[in-house]
């Protein structure tokens, strides 16, 4: 352990994760030993090939698919990004379908790409409503449905506010209607199943990072099926079934599927040791500090997170304060950090300026203990009371 960790407590799991000893120990011989080109036909490379099909595999039997129905990527962004301009370009090539339809929710990954798709490419954009906590009902989604629908993205687990979304129940109605669903997963892989068919899902996102993986990995499931049509968005070799060109990163990969497979069979366990310390968390921040919220549902969320808003706070100089005194978390997507504007996700539930610019989320992991939480409650009020005295 080094001094940084002695010192702080790290409380943002939900922006990335530290990788696993046993993904670490996984990938070593990729990097020096077995390091051949897996598109190289000689010895070297089919060695590469060999290991990277047996992620490939792993990967497949987790998510309970076929291998051809997998993609590595380079993150869960990428994931997002082929995932929505492929099925885009794909359905409007083969069917001339132009209606894209996501949750005003979703992470910039694919909030930002399906509005480059309207804005560069005319595709006709339309946000689902939500309710207070950011949740999608299916019956929205159904009544939106058109036969010129491109495709339909939800997020699972919410990255921001950690609602978890009824994926399952809408992929159910996405597939009564032929139109392809994708759900971004990032988030909610390392606690929620990830089983494709129970899902009804026709792609998924995945990355690497946010459940004890490296980064700089990701995966993309896609299902072989007569009405999902991907264009690939990435050009070059024939990588990945001619879907993502670029030569593939074999020690990632290996410790992805390796991270993946661990999740599969601790993601319950660390579920349960993780909801008592966040619900201890969320109850007592309710109580002890006047004026703070709750975000997102109060009981269908991520078993590791907890997000709230205080009232008359300045989010970043509040987290600012709480590094100072030992203490990493997020204002939310670690990607809206440092932006004194309120996030879309928390503008989209109807949170006023006032209180939306005072976010906080906290995220636990494997290494969140009792005494670090206890640590955090008896330092977090003060800390919000100084801030306001400062308004």
């Amino acid at each position: 352990m080094n001094n940084l960790s002695r010192r702080k407590i790290y409380l943002d799991y939900a922006a990335t994760t530290p990788v696993d000893a046993r993904v670490i120990e996984t990938m070593m011989p990729y990097f020096r030993e077995v390091f051949g080109n897996p598109s190289s036909i000689h010895e070297f490379g089919q060695q590469a090939e060999a290991a990277l099909e047996s992620a490939r595999e792993q990967v497949a039997k987790v998510l309970n698919c076929q291998t051809d129905e997998v993609i590595f990527t380079g993150c869960g962004s990428e994931s997002d990004n082929l995932a929505l301009r492929g099925i885009a370009f794909g359905a409007r090539l083969g069917r001339q379908a132009n209606h894209i339809l996501i949750s005003p929710v979703e992470h910039h990954a694919v909030l930002r790409t399906a509005q480059q798709l309207a804005e560069l490419h005319k595709f006709e954009l339309e946000y689902l409503p939500v309710d207070r906590y950011g949740m999608v009902s299916p019956q929205e989604v159904e009544k939106r449905l058109r036969p010129s629908t491109a495709l339909v993205s939800i997020i699972y687990g919410n990255n921001e506010i950690g609602t978890v979304n009824p994926v399952g129940e809408i992929g159910e109605i996405c597939q009564s209607h032929s139109i392809p669903f994708h759900t971004d997963a990032v988030q909610a892989a390392a606690y929620m199943p990830v089983d494709v068919k129970q899902l009804h899902v026709d792609l998924l996102s995945l990355g690497g990072h946010k459940f004890y993986g490296p980064k700089g990995v990701g995966v993309l499931f896609v299902r072989k099926s007569p009405e999902i049509h991907l264009a690939p968005t990435q050009t070059g070799g024939g990588q990945e079934f001619g879907l993502r060109a670029g030569t593939h990163n074999v020690p990632l990969i290996t410790g992805l599927a390796k991270a993946l497979e661990l999740t599969q069979v601790e993601r319950e366990q660390r579920a349960e040791n993780l909801k008592p310390l966040r619900d201890h968390l969320v109850g007592s921040i309710l109580e002890t500090i006047p004026d703070s919220l709750l975000t997102g549902h109060p009981s269908q969320r991520l078993p590791n997170h907890a997000s709230f808003v205080f009232h008359n706070v300045d989010g970043n100089a509040l987290l600012m304060m709480l590094d100072v005194e030992g203490f990493a978390c997020s204002s939310g997507s670690a990607c809206k950090t440092g932006n004194p504007e309120p996030s879309d996700v928390l503008t989209a539930i109807g949170l006023d300026h006032d209180w939306a610019l005072g976010s906080l989320r906290v995220t636990l992991g494997v290494g969140t203990t009792e005494k670090q939480i206890d640590q955090f409650l008896h330092v977090l009020p003060g800390v919000v009371e100084r801030l306001r005295r400062l308004i």
